[in-house]
């Protein structure tokens, strides 16, 4: 069980590097004006957001499969509930991030950098109530 953990933390970190730096692309990209810019932050958004997809996968199924472990402690803990409606949104911001990116490859941006500076800071949200909830478990007595 100690190694699932391992590697749910490992990959975990991994999708998260790139959940911080994705969006960082896209700032820049709304900003450049030069085609070939564009054009190379096109690429650089793609190769990472292929590498992001299996990682977010490892993260998942190792922290699933602890989850069904040991459901008998997880299933009765609020908390565990909470952490995965936030997981859920950390999955549906990555997807988010697929539709912006083929937004910019196809020259259909509609956002500017200010909007993406905000968009970037989401994932540092949805960290820190995924930890906090981790180590505080609100809702057991």
């Amino acid at each position: 069980m100690l190694f699932l953990k391992a590697l749910h933390l490992i990959f975990v970190v991994g999708w998260f590097a790139g959940l911080f730096y994705l969006p960082r692309l896209f700032v820049y990209h709304a900003m450049a004006t030069e085609p070939a810019v564009r054009e190379q932050l096109s690429l650089m958004e793609r190769r990472l957001y292929r590498f992001m997809a299996p990682v977010a996968v490892v993260a998942v199924v190792p922290g699933l499969a602890l989850l069904v472990i040991d459901w008998g402690y997880y299933g009765q803990a609020p908390w565990m509930y909470a952490k995965l409606v936030v997981v859920a949104a950390l999955v549906a911001y990555h997807l988010y991030c697929g539709h912006l990116m083929r937004r910019f490859a196809a020259g259909d941006n509609r956002f500017g950098h200010v909007f993406y500076r905000w968009f970037n800071e989401a994932p540092l949200v949805l960290l820190a109530a995924i930890v906090l909830l981790v180590l505080y478990r609100p809702g057991l007595a």
